[in-house]
This record gives structure tokens, C-alpha cells and sequence, in this order.
């Protein structure tokens, strides 16, 4: 039972983190806080990511409320999620920025408070996590894989808080070829995570469709 748990914690993990790709989350926030001081720095990065706890901790815990509401089924909702992953994920195989980041004259528009809107939401908490987040906690049927969620998340927003506050040290030692490269590996990853979403949810579907009994 132990192993088991071991091995679904560094699933969810691992897909928090692929997902959220704190490497490639890092150059864009040094772009936009390039013009601010260090501690300005660390104090709209730890902003940023308590934004993002938040933001997957209420979806997490509120998206069965929302699918009853608006009548969305959680299979449906994968199939969606898989489609964003696999965009999200050949973006990344790419090595270009996904177009869901601002670039420098709409960071410019959020000069209030650019720690929570573009980059808590949707950079750091995106559409991908997001969508991880409540499909993942609907898997979890008991006490123990909730807490490995939470803790699964509170991980990796640990590690990109990390991540961004030694952003500029970090950009340097890796390089441009060496965050190209991470970014491709977590693409490559993030797609296989999307074609598992996809087909977990077209299943059932085609099931109901087709009056056809699970095995």
C-alpha cells in the first residue's frame, strides 16, 4: 500500500510540475520584473504563487460544484483537458512560450499588481492546471490521495517559487540551449499526460454513446 501511494504521489507530481514547467515559467517573470528591484522581485514572485495555491486549491475543491451547475461531466471535461494539454505540451516540444503568456506591452496594462494577473493566473495557474488539478481530485476517492494532491501541488509551487526568486542566476548557468531543452522535455511529457486525459475521458463517453458495458 505504501509503495502504491509513492508511486501515485510522484505521478501527481510529476504532472503538476510538467505542467506548470517552473523553467519555463522563469524567463518570462524575469521580463517583467526586469525594471524592479531584487526584493520587489522575490515579493511579486511569493505573491504569485500563494495567487496560484489559491487559485487550483478552489478549483480543485469547487469544480464538482461547478460541473453540477453548468451540467458538465468530469469525462467531458478531460477530453477538453487532454485537447489543452496536448496544445500546451507541442507548444513546449516547440520551445517557444505559450501564447497564453504576455508579452511586453500587455504585461505593461497589468503595472497594478502583475504578481496575480498575468502571472499567478494564468502563467503559474493555467488552464492546464487548473483542468489537472479538479480532474485529479475527482480520481482521488480517498483521504490519503487528497493529501497527496495538496501536497503534490504545495510541492511544486515551492519549487517555482524557488525557481523564480534565483531566476537570474539560474538563466545564466543554464543558458538559452539549456532552457530550450528542458522545455522540450517537459513538452514532450505534458503530451503523453494529454493523449492518457484525452482517452480516459472519450471512453466512457463512447460508452454511453453506444450503450456499450464496461468490462
Amino acid at each position: 500500500m505504501t509503495h502504491e501511494l509513492i508511486t501515485i504521489a510522484l505521478l501527481y507530481f510529476m504532472s503538476f510540475f510538467s505542467i506548470i514547467n517552473p523553467l519555463g515559467v522563469m524567463p518570462v517573470f524575469m521580463t517583467m520584473t526586469a525594471d524592479i528591484s531584487e526584493k520587489q522581485r522575490r515579493r511579486t514572485a511569493v505573491k504569485a504563487v500563494i495567487t496560484a495555491f489559491i487559485t487550483l486549491m478552489l478549483f480543485a475543491f469547487g469544480g464538482q460544484l461547478m460541473f453540477r451547475f453548468f451540467g458538465i461531466s468530469v469525462n467531458s471535461f478531460r477530453v477538453v483537458g487532454g485537447i489543452i494539454f496536448f496544445i500546451m505540451g507541442f507548444d513546449m516540444l516547440q520551445a517557444r512560450i505559450s501564447k497564453i503568456k504576455m508579452d511586453d506591452e500587455m504585461v505593461r496594462k497589468y503595472v497594478d499588481d502583475i504578481s496575480v494577473t498575468p502571472l499567478g493566473i494564468p502563467m503559474i495557474a493555467g488552464p492546464g492546471a487548473i483542468t489537472n488539478s479538479i480532474v485529479l481530485m475527482e480520481d482521488s476517492a480517498t483521504y490519503d490521495l487528497k493529501v497527496i494532491l495538496i501536497l503534490s501541488i504545495i510541492a511544486t509551487l515551492i519549487i517555482t517559487l524557488i525557481v523564480l526568486v534565483a531566476a537570474g542566476k539560474l538563466i545564466n548557468l543554464l543558458g538559452d540551449t539549456g532552457n530550450k531543452i528542458m522545455m522540450k522535455l517537459m513538452g514532450l511529457i505534458v503530451m503523453v499526460i494529454a493523449v492518457e486525459f484525452f482517452f480516459a475521458g472519450l471512453k466512457p463517453i463512447l460508452q454511453s454513446i453506444f450503450n456499450i458495458t464496461p468490462v
